[in-house]
């Protein structure tokens, strides 16, 4: 049975402030497979590792630029949009201490930085995210994906070195075009679950993916879809698994719900924020 997989969530995000290079380098040290990448475009088009569209959660872009926001219309918040700044304005911002005082010198990353930091330590799962924010402001992101990891030389490292994902297939189908021999995942959010999650749907994603990455409840106590997801070619890899939220009282650790999905489920990997945590075997 091939060995079951870590990829741990926005680095090690249980522990380090997310999407630093801290994070990242603590995901290697609690044994890492693959590490995560959410992957933003700034102004002047350059890749950066952000989970949001927007740098107020994360940073102290607040403080820093208080006069750059704008209002999110389908919320009536401010926010400040990484779109709407440059890499080096981005850089000035402190990017860890809103998880812990001890990360306040951590800055944004470029997605160039996270290749080089990781090096060959752990593999690579970017995800691209919000695509469509850049769609409407003419920002092709997948272009620039592909052009990155030409740049990088990252398909020299093996076709399993790097794992592109994405919530929008759009960006997935332009990858799987251009390079396709590169694994691809799509996530699922558990809204999308009926939609995707049948004989015809998953032949569907077939088309332009290699693997789903569900909301985990989708998959919790179906085993029948794994079977399904398998037998269509597709690995499965279940998102999150952390400690930062209660587990199921079932489980009673993140560990046995590791567990659980991976052997009892047969899932292929886990997202988790808890890469110490990971069961590598099943008892």
């Amino acid at each position: 049975q091939p060995a079951k997989i870590a990829v741990p969530h926005r680095g090690a995000s249980g522990y380090a402030a997310e999407h630093t290079l801290a994070s990242y380098r603590l995901a290697i040290e609690q044994g890492a497979d693959y590490v995560e990448q959410d992957l933003a475009v700034t102004k002047d088009g350059v890749l950066i590792c952000l989970h949001d569209e927007s740098l107020e959660r994360t940073t102290n872009v607040e403080e820093v630029f208080p006069d750059r926001a704008v209002v999110d219309p389908a919320t009536g918040q401010k926010q400040w949009l990484a779109a709407d700044f440059t890499v080096a304005e981005i850089k000035r911002l402190d990017a860890g201490s809103w998880f812990d005082p001890r990360f306040a010198e951590e800055r944004v990353p470029t997605w160039d930085e996270a290749v080089a930091a990781l090096g060959t330590s752990a593999r690579l799962n970017p995800e691209l995210k919000t695509p469509d924010l850049y769609r409407s402001r003419g920002i092709d992101q997948a272009a620039l994906f592909i052009e990155s990891v030409e740049r990088l030389g990252l398909p020299a490292r093996g076709d399993s070195a790097l794992i592109v994902q994405s919530f929008d297939d759009r960006p997935l189908r332009e990858i799987a075009n251009s390079l396709p021999r590169m694994p691809r995942t799509f996530l699922i959010e558990a809204r999308d679950g009926p939609r995707w999650l049948t004989e015809e749907g998953l032949r569907e994603i077939a088309l332009f993916a290699t693997g789903i990455g569900p909301a985990k409840r989708l998959l919790d106590g179906r085993p029948e879809v794994v079977r399904l997801a398998h037998a269509t070619g597709l690995t499965v890899t279940p998102y999150t698994f952390t400690s930062r939220s209660p587990v199921d009282a079932r489980f009673g650790s993140v560990t046995n719900e590791m567990r659980y999905f991976l052997f009892d489920l047969d899932v292929d990997a886990v997202f988790t924020d808890n890469p110490d945590q990971f069961p590598r075997a099943s008892q």
